[in-house]
C-alpha cells in the first residue's frame, strides 16, 4: 500500500486513526502498559541514568539541529557557497518543523487545552487525579496529552527528510530515537502510551506534509 495522500503514505492516516479510536474505545491499555513500569509505590525507572540521560537530552539535541544548520546557512550566504545544500528554502523548513509539530499543535493547541493528568498524578499509581482517556479535554492542569519531550525528539525525523544519501537509515535513527524518549516518559510515570503515539504520527505526518509543500516533491520514505 504505497499510495500517500498530502505525501503521507496511507497507511500512516489509517493507523493514526485505528489507534486513536483504540484508545478512546479502550482508555484501560494506557493504565495496562503503565502498570509495567509501577511497583505499588512509585515508577521505578523515574530518575534512573538511562531515564535522565535520553529526557534530558532532548533539549540540547534540538539546539545544536538548529544553530548549526543556521551557522552553516549564515556562512553560506556570507561566502556564497553551498555546504550540504542548507539555503534559505532549506532554513525555511527547519524553522517550520520544528515550531509546528512540537511547537504548535503539541504544545499550543494540545497540551494547553486538554489537561489530561500525569501517570504519576492519577489515583490508579498513588495520585490523587482522576484518569482521563485520549482525546476527551478536560478541565485539569496535567498537560500530559501529548508529549512534548516525544514529539521534540521526533521532530528528527524531518531533518532525515533532508539526507541525500542513506535516507532511510537516518530516518530510523531518528525514529529509534524518539522512541527511546517515549519510553522514557512513559516508563518515568510522565506519560501514557497514546501520548507519545500521538505525537509520533503528529510530527510525521507534519514533516511530511511541510516536505512537500516546501521542496514540491514527494519523500521517498
Amino acid at each position: 500500500m504505497n499510495k500517500k495522500f498530502l505525501n503521507v503514505n496511507l497507511y500512516i492516516w489509517l493507523a493514526f486513526i485505528s489507534l486513536s479510536l483504540l484508545f478512546i474505545l479502550f482508555p484501560q491499555i494506557d493504565l495496562y502498559v503503565s502498570s509495567f513500569f509501577y511497583d505499588g509505590e512509585r515508577f521505578y525507572s523515574n530518575g534512573t541514568l538511562w531515564e535522565d540521560t535520553l529526557n534530558h537530552s532532548v533539549k540540547p539535541i534540538l539546539i545544536l539541529s538548529f544553530f548549526l544548520p543556521l551557522s552553516i546557512f549564515i556562512y553560506n550566504k556570507v561566502t556564497k557557497k553551498s555546504i550540504l545544500g542548507i539555503n534559505s528554502t532549506v532554513m525555511l523548513y527547519i524553522v517550520l518543523i520544528l515550531a509546528i509539530a512540537p511547537g504548535v499543535f503539541v504544545n499550543l493547541i494540545l497540551k494547553d487545552h486538554w489537561g489530561r493528568e500525569r501517570p504519576t498524578k492519577v489515583t490508579q499509581f498513588g495520585g490523587h487525579k482522576e484518569f482521563t482517556p485520549a482525546f476527551i479535554m478536560t478541565k485539569t492542569d496535567g498537560h500530559s496529552f501529548s508529549s512534548g519531550h516525544a514529539a521534540a525528539a521526533f521532530s528528527l525525523i524531518g531533518f532525515a527528510l533532508l539526507a541525500p544519501r542513506r535516507k532511510k537509515v537516518w530516518m530510523t535513527l531518528a525514529v529509534l530515537y524518539g522512541v527511546g524518549v517515549s519510553l522514557s516518559r512513559v516508563a518515568a510515570g510522565g506519560h501514557f502510551l497514546s501520548d507519545v503515539i500521538t505525537s509520533f504520527f503528529i510530527v510525521w505526518i507534519t514533516t511530511h506534509i511541510l516536505y512537500y509543500l516546501i521542496f514540491k516533491k514527494e519523500s521517498s520514505v
